[in-house]
């Protein structure tokens, strides 16, 4: 019941205790039919918004369905063994060094940045004094940088990576280029995670004696990692699909890091996926294995995201069984 109905009610009572009978059934009919009209009001509303929560659902599920279909039907005839060679040539155009490369930046990436993201997040919200300045200064500068556009985190590494440091086009230059590129965002994924911890955790653990790393460590972070590794899967498929950066910091030349260089390897120029789907597509001269690079690109990023969730269950079912 609506306040301005009630009110009207109880002053139209009021009025009518007084009244005879009649009157008192006049004020109930009237209300009924005030009350009727505003229900069905709120029925329609709630159609129109069902209705267009329905609508938004569909047309969603309906570009992403026309996009994989579009990329599978024009690259799945064109996935040949030539494309799958160990070395690169201007005839076969393999994507083999590119997918090669793309995993070893991707993993070095997010072994920088995982850590320091995690770890700062895990100070904002356990140890540092909340609703500190300083707490509301990092949370801003960290969504801001979520905002900025890659090309100038591609501009800043190859200042400052490539040029200052003398890394030169290298696969550590744009590896750390992309952990500064995903770290905002798996800081504040991490920090939401964290926050959605019940207290009662830690006052749990506190209560049995335990310390506040202890508690963080066995009470707070086997709850909240299923959120830490949503933030993971986000800043993977960033790495994975990312151009503009690269191709300031990492270079394109379509090889594999001679292993045999040892540490040396890291500063070698190298190629992802998505910049060789870049450089072929600008070339104009291999389409068609533009398409199919990005159908293993699809697919690679897909089974990444299921090995990722696969083990966010397996570590959520056994912080339960703990």
């Amino acid at each position: 019941m609506s306040p301005k109905l009630t009110i009207a009610y109880e002053a139209g009572s009021a009025s009518a205790a007084s009244a005879p009978t009649g009157g008192i059934d006049r004020f109930d009919a009237l209300y009924r039919s005030v009350e009727e009209r505003h229900r069905k009001k709120r029925r329609v509303i709630s159609a129109l918004l069902r209705a267009l929560v329905y609508l938004g659902a569909a047309v969603t599920a309906g570009v992403l369905a026309f996009l994989v279909g579009y990329i599978l039907v024009n690259g799945v005839p064109y996935l040949t063994p030539s494309l799958f060679e160990w070395e690169y040539t201007s005839d076969n155009v393999s994507l083999m060094p590119a997918l090669v490369n793309t995993l070893l930046m991707a993993a070095l990436s997010l072994l920088m940045a995982v850590p320091v993201g995690v770890g700062s997040a895990i100070y904002l919200v356990e140890y540092a004094p909340r609703g500190s300045r300083f707490v509301q200064v990092v949370r801003t500068t960290t969504e801001t940088l979520q905002g900025i556009p890659s090309i100038i985190y591609g501009l800043f590494g190859m200042l400052f990576f490539v040029t200052a440091l003398h890394w030169n086009l290298s696969l550590l230059a744009g590896a750390c280029t992309l952990a500064i590129m995903v770290l905002p965002v798996i800081m504040r994924t991490t920090e939401e995670a964290l926050l959605a911890v019940p207290d009662a955790y830690r006052e749990g653990g506190f209560g049995l004696g335990a310390g506040r790393l202890r508690t963080v460590f066995r009470c707070v972070l086997p709850t909240a990692v299923p959120g830490i590794l949503g933030g993971v899967i986000l800043a993977l498929g960033r790495c994975v699909g990312e151009v503009a950066a690269l191709i300031f910091t990492a270079g394109s030349i379509a090889q594999i890091p001679n292993v045999l260089e040892g540490a040396g390897a890291l500063f070698d120029s190298t190629r992802t996926l998505a910049v060789h789907m870049y450089v072929l597509a600008s070339e104009g001269l291999h389409v068609n294995e533009t398409y199919a690079t990005a159908v293993v690109l699809l697919v690679m990023v897909v089974l990444l995201n299921l090995l990722a969730t696969f083990a966010a269950k397996k570590m959520n079912k056994g912080g339960k069984d703990d």
